[in-house]
Formats: C-alpha cells, sequence, structure tokens
C-alpha cells in the first residue's frame, strides 16, 4: 500500500522576525499576530493545529489600503466555517495590542460568535490613537480575555511559532528588561481596563 502525501509543514516565522517585532526595545510598524485554537471536548480544551499560525499586518504607502493583523485573522478565521454547535478558545500573541477600530471589530465578531472566547496577549500597547482605552476596555467587557505578554507567553510563541533552523531547543533569548518592562505593562493595562488615569 503506497504512502499518502506527508502532511504539509506549518509555516514557522523568522527568529529574528519575532525578536525584532515583539521586543519592548523596537517601536517597528509592523504587526505580527500569531494564534491558535482549541475546541471543547468533554470539559478539555483540544488543540486544532490545523488552526494554527502567524500573520501579519498589510500597509501600503496610501494609507486607505492598510489593513491591519486583526480584521486580516477575522477575515482568515471566516473561512474556516468553525462550527457553532461547538465552543473554542482562541489564543492570540500579538505584537500591538488591537487598536480602537480594531477592537471594535473583535467586539463585533464575539457578539455574533457566543461559542468563541477570545484571549489576546499583547507586547506593546497601542497607544497612537485617540479612545484606544476606551477599546481595550469595551473589547475586555465583551468577554475577551485581555493581557501583556509576560516572558512565559514569549517562551511559549518562541518555541510553537518560531523557526529555529538547526536547533529546535533553543532557548527564547530575552533583552534586557524585559521581565520589569512587562510588569510596568501590565501594570498600565490593568488601569486601562479599571478605567484609571495612567
Amino acid at each position: 500500500m503506497a504512502a499518502g502525501p506527508a502532511p504539509e509543514a506549518r509555516p514557522l516565522m523568522d527568529e529574528q522576525t519575532f525578536l525584532d517585532n515583539s521586543s519592548h526595545l523596537n517601536y517597528l510598524k509592523e504587526t505580527y499576530l500569531c494564534y491558535e485554537v482549541e475546541s471543547m471536548n468533554d470539559d478539555l480544551w483540544i488543540p486544532m493545529d490545523e488552526y494554527k499560525g502567524f500573520l501579519r499586518n498589510k500597509s501600503s504607502y496610501r494609507r486607505w489600503e492598510r489593513c491591519h493583523a486583526e480584521p486580516i485573522f477575522l477575515e482568515r478565521m471566516a473561512s474556516w466555517n468553525l462550527d457553532t454547535e461547538l465552543r473554542y478558545r482562541i489564543t492570540v500573541f500579538i505584537s500591538w495590542s488591537p487598536c480602537p477600530d480594531c477592537a471594535d471589530e473583535l467586539v463585533k465578531f464575539l457578539r455574533e460568535n457566543r461559542h468563541v472566547n477570545l484571549r489576546i496577549f499583547a507586547a506593546r500597547i497601542y497607544d497612537w490613537y485617540q479612545g484606544y482605552e476606551a477599546g481595550l476596555r469595551e473589547l475586555n467587557a465583551a468577554g475577551a480575555e485581555v493581557a501583556m505578554m509576560t516572558l512565559h507567553e514569549f517562551e511559549y510563541c518562541w518555541k510553537n511559532f518560531v523557526d529555529h533552523q538547526q536547533d529546535e531547543d533553543k532557548p527564547f533569548p530575552p533583552w534586557d528588561d524585559l521581565v520589569v518592562r512587562s510588569e510596568e505593562l501590565s501594570q498600565r493595562l490593568e488601569g486601562i481596563l479599571q478605567n484609571r488615569e495612567e
């Protein structure tokens, strides 16, 4: 009996791309979004490896052609046709927290898809637009878990989404003050979500 085709390898992110776009030391405009989906089975979350990967925002010199990572992800998710009779947990690791418009799109998605739980872990707070705080609060109020990435999440992404070439066991190389900066951002986000002055 002939063997079937080998399963298609899932694309992984280049090491330097991950480090450059998730580090607190860099403020690149690209947004990378890593995602994974789990389905509920007998009170256990079961990974769905076919729905695991990463994407990035699309940009152009023409402002109206820009597309943030979150709408691209929502479009990709729509193509999966997830069974509305099942429960899903979607975890997103993103280099910038959602802007107000993207937060609004995610809120709409959650209201229309009550069978989906959404967890968002961001490396940095996207505070370039007025109203970003309200957007994050609305997202949290809609049921999304919104948190900052800590060393644990960076290590998890490094292990699960990054191509280590020949050395699969290569450890995540944390940058200076990662833990301190993550804690500062976590406290800042907590203040935003609780509607406190920064």
